[in-house]
């Protein structure tokens, strides 16, 4: 079997697949204006994502994440869980999402075959949550967690962007929410997208100091595993929950990365921050192309590069800040 390889001896055990653009949130950071439709889209097919997992899965990726936009608006969310956790050699589904399907629909997502959850709770605060991703559906979003406990997870990641003004002061709320409950919180520093410069400028946090504070009061780094996300992941012996900071303005981000990223469009992004995609429906159409389409990826990695250039400017897809925060 070839696995996923690039020139820099990374291997890519870890897809992040987008299965839709649509998403009905109108975060801050991301989708302010909210989501523009465009007829001419068409998203992969729930044939198409069975294709691509299993020429993946063939050539070494052992977990999936199913992204968006918002993956849940999908009506065949559920068969495309289904469809990715039935992939011999697929061993972890991970979904990230918005939450507010998730009181009424998680337990069938997990019976579905779903490991891991992540959710977006950018503040504790209703009237924050609701300013910073324009919904007003914090307690919705907040009983889809307990759902998600309730169906059978033992925990739950919850991603929250940090702004400084907004939720910034939040810090230790959310500790102590965590204390006494299987929640990674996950921690993403706001990027520069080049469309939103004045927000970035009036709310970045660095990600580096809450990781001097977090070590300062005894929070210790745990290892990462092989098919690992982006986060650096701390516990505390206090704490029932765990901290992760997502930092990829950090040195030596890139040096571990293990994921690629396919778009609801079919095209292979070889690092989460670039624009420039490999088309790969072509061969999404039959079985008998799978040979094909492995070729296709292989060769497409022989110009992945060391690291993104963010400290550059060059945004990439930036703008959908969720797309990192697996």
């Amino acid at each position: 079997m070839f696995e996923l390889q690039d020139a820099f001896a990374r291997k890519f055990h870890y897809l992040r697949l987008s299965v839709t653009d649509v998403c009905n949130f109108r975060c801050q950071y991301c989708l302010p204006d909210g989501y523009r439709p465009d007829g001419r889209k068409s998203f992969l097919s729930l044939d198409e994502i069975r294709h691509i997992t299993r020429a993946f899965a063939a050539m070494g990726t052992n977990k999936v994440r199913i992204t968006g936009g918002e993956p849940s608006m999908r009506r065949d969310f559920t068969d495309i869980i289904e469809t990715v956790a039935s992939t011999p050699g697929i061993r972890k589904v991970a979904t990230t999402t918005n939450g507010y399907r998730m009181a009424e629909r998680v337990a069938d997502w997990r019976s579905a075959g779903l490991d891991a959850i992540n959710v977006s709770v950018d503040s504790l605060d209703p009237r924050m949550f609701h300013q910073i991703t324009g919904q007003n559906r914090f307690h919705e979003v907040m009983a889809g967690i307990d759902a998600a406990f309730t169906a059978g997870f033992e925990q739950v990641k919850v991603n929250t962007v940090l702004m400084r003004g907004l939720n910034d002061g939040e810090l230790g709320q959310f500790l102590a929410w965590i204390k006494s409950n299987p929640i990674q919180l996950r921690f993403i520093e706001l990027m520069q997208t080049g469309e939103m410069d004045e927000l970035f400028e009036r709310h970045h946090v660095r990600g580096a100091a809450i990781k001097e504070k977090l070590l300062e009061a005894g929070w210790q780094q745990k290892v990462r595993a092989h098919n690992d996300g982006p986060a650096e992941v701390f516990w505390h012996a206090d704490y029932v929950g765990e901290i992760g900071l997502i930092m990829p303005y950090a040195r030596d981000f890139c040096a571990s990365c293990n994921r690629l990223r396919v778009s609801a469009l079919g095209k292979l992004h070889l690092c989460l921050f670039g624009e420039y995609g490999v088309d790969l429906r072509d061969l999404l159409q039959n079985e008998g192309q799978q040979a094909a389409l492995q070729r296709r990826l292989r060769e497409a990695l022989a110009d992945k590069k060391a690291t993104h250039f963010l400290h550059e400017g060059h945004s990439g897809m930036t703008p959908h800040l969720a797309s990192i925060g697996g």
